[in-house]
């Protein structure tokens, strides 16, 4: 789990912090996942938004709190917990009811948790090319503030996870965005795993049986954004598609994954255009 250490953090007001406070962007996946987590487990949380699109993840006083620049963060009684799995973990255990790991499940529940983090770049790069465009390119200047901003450390020690996150921004910038490459490998890993949830969702109505858990608050969240990036999620995986309708339908989790409208018309114009080059996601991923 990444708890910080103090020595981690610079914006030291943290510290007197009480009660639960959520650190969070509302269009970011990681911090929907978090917030139905929260929804579902009728947690009281104070919520503390970060715009990302005005770049106050890479502000002094936000990299002071988490020096990787990431959303979600908790504050627990001035306790910085970072990664919203590790979070989701921590949650669970401090407050087990209602419970969203199955008894008996904690490392099945584990693995998956990995899987579905181990696909995080994956779904950026989708996210990237067929959501969000140009705009959400890093600058040279946005670049230096990143790797100079905060303490760069994770427990007193260098943070190695910080390296990943500036490379992923250089190397989208060097290739003048996401490659063709980059797409067909992020959409066949895709593939792959709500194949295996197919499977899965013949038998059961919930992906760790028969009842909501973490997981499926985590793969809702991938759907979510992989259908807004055009991905056939309903044709490709017909038992997935009617489980995501499913919970779709439920408001703990519908209500935290809706695209504001300017958002929406920017994606429908970068889809139009995409259409007419004959980029679009299910084109070049060959879906």
């Amino acid at each position: 789990m990444v708890k910080l250490s103090k020595e981690d953090i610079q914006t030291t007001e943290v510290f007197g912090w009480q009660g639960l406070h959520l650190l969070h962007f509302a269009g970011s996946s990681c911090s929907q996942k978090t917030r139905i987590f929260l929804n579902l487990k009728g947690i009281d949380w104070t919520s503390r938004h970060v715009d990302l699109t005005q770049g106050e993840n890479l502000s002094p006083w936000f990299m002071g709190i988490n020096p990787r620049g990431l959303v979600p963060v908790l504050v627990d009684d001035g306790d910085v917990i970072i990664e919203s799995n590790d979070i989701l973990v921590y949650l669970e255990e401090k407050f087990p009811e209602p419970k969203l790991i199955p008894a008996g499940q904690d490392e099945e529940a584990r693995a998956l948790l990995k899987a579905e983090d181990d696909l995080h770049l994956d779904l950026r790069a989708i996210s990237m090319r067929y959501l969000f465009g140009p705009r959400a390119m890093r600058s040279e200047e946005q670049q230096a503030v990143y790797a100079n901003t905060g303490s760069g450390t994770i427990n007193g020690a260098e943070d190695t996870h910080k390296d990943v996150e500036a490379r992923f921004f250089s190397d989208l910038a060097a290739n003048d965005g996401i490659t063709d490459a980059q797409i067909v490998e992020a959409a066949s890993q895709f593939k792959s795993a709500f194949d295996a949830f197919d499977n899965r969702l013949g038998s059961h109505p919930c992906l760790l049986g028969e009842d909501i858990s973490v997981i499926d608050i985590a793969w809702y969240i991938y759907a979510v954004r992989l259908i807004n990036a055009g991905y056939p999620l309903r044709r490709l995986h017909k038992n997935v598609g009617a489980w995501f309708d499913k919970l779709d339908a439920k408001p703990e989790f519908h209500r935290e994954v809706q695209m504001p409208p300017p958002l929406i018309a920017a994606r429908d114009a970068l889809h139009t255009e995409q259409q007419k080059q004959g980029a679009s996601l299910e084109v070049v991923a060959g879906l």
